[in-house]
């Protein structure tokens, strides 16, 4: 069975490679290519929408798809917990509806977050420093928001980390009670570090992304899944398997298309 995807932001960067990757692939066909000019109803007649525009516009563009009865891949930064609830309020008033929505496309990026999940359990003293380029136009990334959310999951029990001095600036903006510390600069694409300290040590997972080509096996796997998702799923991580226990104790879920 193909497919029928529609892209919106495709003439973006992201967007772009998302183009291109959908017209190569034998099970997906792009029917739609929308800019910033596109009128709306251009997506109907797609199964599924790939958001892949701003943040200020994101939210109205994914609600037109899912009111309109289509499977979404919500790939625009900046979707916080109260965006992704509402979401989850829309597409539930749908029978069927579906939304992926996925922070980062990188598989080595959602590996760095297991990881600095499992690593968070076992330290008190833990920040993140993430960094991209000068036009990334929203801070904390969605990436960083995500790593910090599921670190605080992860700390049910033990609480929440220890950051002195979160009442100046300089530290900061916490998420879970995770400091974040956004840097926009020139010549970057995209770095993360987790740094965890304790007693004598430190420890650091860092993720860097030198090009677009690390986006591309994830973004495939994210659009078949989105054609047959009901209900909203956030993160990568959800969609294939890391080999890494959930912090409940729970098996690692399946992978839903190798790679």
């Amino acid at each position: 069975m193909t497919v029928r995807v529609a892209v919106a932001g495709a003439t973006g960067k992201l967007g772009s490679v998302a183009v291109r990757l959908i017209e190569a692939a034998d099970d997906l066909e792009l029917v739609a290519a929308l800019d910033s000019r596109s009128p709306l109803d251009a997506m109907l007649g797609a199964d599924v929408l790939v958001d892949m525009t701003l943040p200020q516009v994101s939210q109205r563009i994914v609600h037109f798809a899912v009111d309109n009865g289509l499977k979404v891949l919500v790939g625009t930064s900046g979707w916080s917990a109260d965006r992704i609830l509402d979401l989850e309020r829309r597409v539930a008033a749908h029978d069927g509806g579906g939304a992926v929505v996925i922070p980062n496309f990188s598989l080595g990026s959602a590996l760095g977050t297991a990881f600095a999940t499992v690593a968070a359990r076992f330290f008190d003293s833990i920040e993140i420093v993430e960094t991209h380029g000068a036009g990334k136009v929203d801070s904390p990334s969605g990436t960083a928001v995500r790593t910090a959310e599921l670190i605080g999951a992860a700390r049910l029990q033990r609480g929440p980390v220890d950051a002195p001095h979160t009442d100046q600036r300089a530290r900061g903006q916490q998420v879970a009670s995770v400091p974040i510390h956004s840097l926009r600069m020139r010549g970057v694409v995209a770095e993360q570090q987790v740094i965890f300290g304790g007693a004598g040590e430190t420890l650091t997972i860092q993720h860097d992304t030198v090009g677009s080509e690390a986006y591309e096996a994830g973004i495939l796997v994210a659009v078949r899944a989105a054609a047959t998702t009901t209900g909203v799923v956030v993160g990568l991580d959800k969609l294939i398997d890391l080999g890494i226990a959930e912090p409940d104790g729970e098996p690692p879920r399946p992978t839903v298309r190798e790679v």
